[in-house]
């Protein structure tokens, strides 16, 4: 009887030591796994690290080209750089088209055949980096005392439109175009905002001359390639 509950007291003990190893084995091998997806992890964070550097980088390199390309005609087209956004403004509105018209001024035919040539020069390096340029119009919020908020509104958007659209297919039939039409059809939109970006004085109240504007804006494609990094993840 002795030998018998000996016996079976050394199979429990057999058996939790069984038991112990393989619980111990599983911890190790999800040790392993935390460990590889940690490092997994780390990866594809180093590689949305290097792809915001990189955009940061040609951000820099885009605006201080672009800002030494032009400097010296900003002040005499009303015009200026934003270095955030890589948004090229021109901010005259009686230069680019006559009130209420899609259709551009003499002066302003001339200011973009000596401007788009040049803009063109300086983003060919960046063509791989760069995911698209938008010609921006913008409007003030009035159209005419008889016309409701509303209306104002989405006239002031058709309005914003013709006139982007009037830029886009102006500078894409220059002579001096004719290179980069390919890449225009391919990456440049006309995109008329209306009246949803005014420019407001220190009081918050509208200036309706300053909203009034067309912009060249560079979309580079950092965005894009974090959503592929991103997708590769999951």
């Amino acid at each position: 009887m002795d030998l018998f509950k000996r016996d079976t007291h050394e199979e429990d003990e057999s058996h939790w030591l069984s038991v112990s190893d393989l619980m111990s084995g599983l911890m190790i091998v999800f040790l392993f796994i935390a460990i590889a997806l940690m490092r997994h992890a780390f990866v594809e964070r180093d590689k949305i690290k290097q792809v915001a550097v990189a955009y940061q980088e040609n951000q820099v390199a885009i605006y201080e080209q672009l800002k030494r390309e032009f400097e010296p005609d900003l002040s005499k087209w009303n015009a200026d750089i934003d270095e955030d956004t890589l948004t090229f403004t021109f901010k005259s509105p009686d230069v680019l088209f006559k009130e209420g018209e899609t259709t551009l001024n003499e002066q302003y035919k001339v200011l973009l055949q000596d401007f788009f040539p040049r803009y063109m020069e300086v983003l060919k390096s960046y063509r791989d980096s760069i995911n698209e340029i938008r010609i921006e119009g913008h409007t003030s919020s009035k159209w005419n005392s008889n016309t409701s908020e509303r209306d104002a509104y989405f006239n002031n958007m058709q309005l914003s439109q013709g006139r982007t659209q009037a830029v886009l297919s102006y500078i894409f039939d220059l002579e001096t175009s004719s290179t980069y039409r390919d890449w225009i059809k391919l990456n440049f939109a006309a995109v008329g905002l209306s009246s949803s970006k005014l420019i407001r004085d220190e009081a918050g109240t509208e200036d309706p001359t300053k909203s009034r504007r067309v912009s060249f804006r560079v979309i580079t494609n950092a965005d894009i390639q974090i959503k592929r990094i991103l997708e590769t993840v999951e």
